[in-house]
C-alpha cells in the first residue's frame, strides 16, 4: 500500500500513541475516538488503522471494529521500524530552515514552492501542518509568516522562565481538581520509561509522553488558558526536542523518575511539594549545559536579510 506523508505521520502516531498508552491486548481501538485523540480527520486514519491490520498490529471486525493484536510492548519493533521511514521530507526541509534561521521572516506560497521545487499542493499541505503546530501563520494579502520557536539558548531559557512562573502555580490555584485516573495512567507511564522504556522508545514518543505529563498537570488546574498555553510551548519544543533526542536519551530515565514523585506527592494529596518539585524539575532543565552546547552547534542565517 502506497501511503502518502500524512498517511505514513499519522501511522506513527498510532503506535506511539498505543505504546504511550501501554494498551493491553485485545483493546478495542474506536476510529472516531483516535481520529479526535490525534487530531485528525478520519479518512487517513482509516487508511492507517487498514496499513497496520495488515501488519499485524490490530485485527478487524465488520461489526465492531479494530482490536489491538498484541500488547503494547510487543510494539517495539514496529514503532522502530516505522521511526526509521524519514519524516515528509519537504516537511523536515522546511523545519531545517527555520531552526537555521534561513527561512524568510515573510514568504509567499510560490516563492517557496520556486525553492524547494514543489507543487502548490504539496507544499500546502504541509503549510497546514505546520500552521496547526503553530510555528507558521498565514496573513492575507501578505503570505505566510513565522513564528517565534525555541531556536537559541536564549529562547530555551524564557521558555522554561515562563513555565517555571505557570506549571507550579497551576498546582495551587484554587480551580485545581485531581483527575485520579488520568493521573494513574500518566505515572504507569512514567514508570514504563523508568524501568527502562527509555531505551526502546523512538524520540517521538519519549517527546509525546513527557508533553502529556505536563499537559496532564495543567489539565488538572482547571484553567484554560494555562493548558492553552503549556501545549503551545510544547508545539515550539518540537522541532528541537526531536532533534536532540539521541543525545538526551541518558537522561529520560532520570526525568521519568522526577515526573514519578510529583505524580505520588499529588495523589497523595501534598500539592504544595508536588509543586515545589515541579518547580525544581523545571529549573534542572534549564541549567541543563547540553542545550547550550546544542544550539551553539546549530549555523546561524539570516533569515530577515532573505525577506
Amino acid at each position: 500500500m502506497n501511503l502518502t506523508p500524512l498517511q505514513s505521520r499519522i501511522l506513527r502516531e498510532i503506535v506511539s500513541y498505543v505504546r504511550r498508552e501501554l494498551l493491553p491486548h485485545g483493546t478495542h481501538v474506536v476510529e472516531s475516538q483516535l481520529a479526535r485523540e490525534l487530531n485528525a480527520s478520519r479518512s487517513p486514519v482509516k487508511t492507517a488503522l487498514t496499513f497496520l491490520t495488515q501488519q499485524g498490529m490490530f485485527t478487524y471486525d465488520k461489526n465492531r471494529g479494530y482490536f489491538l493484536a498484541q500488547h503494547a510492548s510487543e510494539l517495539g519493533p514496529l514503532a522502530e521500524q516505522l521511526s526509521a521511514q524519514s519524516e515528509d521530507p519537504v516537511y523536515q526541509q522546511i523545519a531545517e530552515m527555520r531552526l537555521t534561521r534561513t527561512l524568510p521572516e515573510l514568504f509567499t506560497e510560490i516563492e517557496l514552492m520556486r525553492e524547494l521545487n514543489i507543487s502548490r499542493t504539496v507544499l500546502r499541505g504541509v503549510l497546514t501542518r505546520i500552521q496547526q503546530e503553530g510555528w507558521l501563520e498565514f496573513r492575507a494579502g501578505q503570505g505566510w509568516k513565522t513564528l517565534p520557536v525555541i531556536d537559541s539558548f536564549e529562547a530555551y531559557q524564557e521558555s522554561y522562565a515562563l513555565r517555571m512562573m505557570i506549571e507550579p502555580a497551576g498546582l495551587m490555584g484554587d480551580s485545581f481538581r485531581l483527575d485520579r485516573a488520568r493521573l494513574e495512567a500518566c505515572r504507569r507511564q512514567q514508570q514504563f520509561i523508568a524501568g527502562g522504556g527509555f531505551m526502546t522508545m523512538t524520540p517521538r514518543e519519549l517527546f509525546e509522553t513527557n508533553s502529556d505529563f505536563h499537559e496532564t498537570l495543567a489539565a488538572c488546574s482547571g484553567n484554560r488558558f494555562l493548558l492553552q498555553t503549556v501545549r503551545r510551548l510544547n508545539q515550539l519544543r518540537r522541532l528541537v526536542e526531536y532533534r536532540q533526542a539521541q543525545e538526551k536519551r541518558s537522561q529520560r530515565r532520570h526525568h521519568a523518575e522526577e515526573h514519578l514523585e510529583i505524580l505520588e506527592l499529588l495523589l497523595a494529596g501534598d500539592r504544595p511539594a508536588a509543586a515545589g518539585k515541579l518547580r525544581l524539575h523545571l529549573e534542572r532543565a534549564t541549567s541543563d549545559k547540553g542545550q547550550s552546547e546544542f544550539f551553539s552547534r546549530q549555523p546561524a542565517g539570516d533569515a530577515v536579510s532573505r525577506g
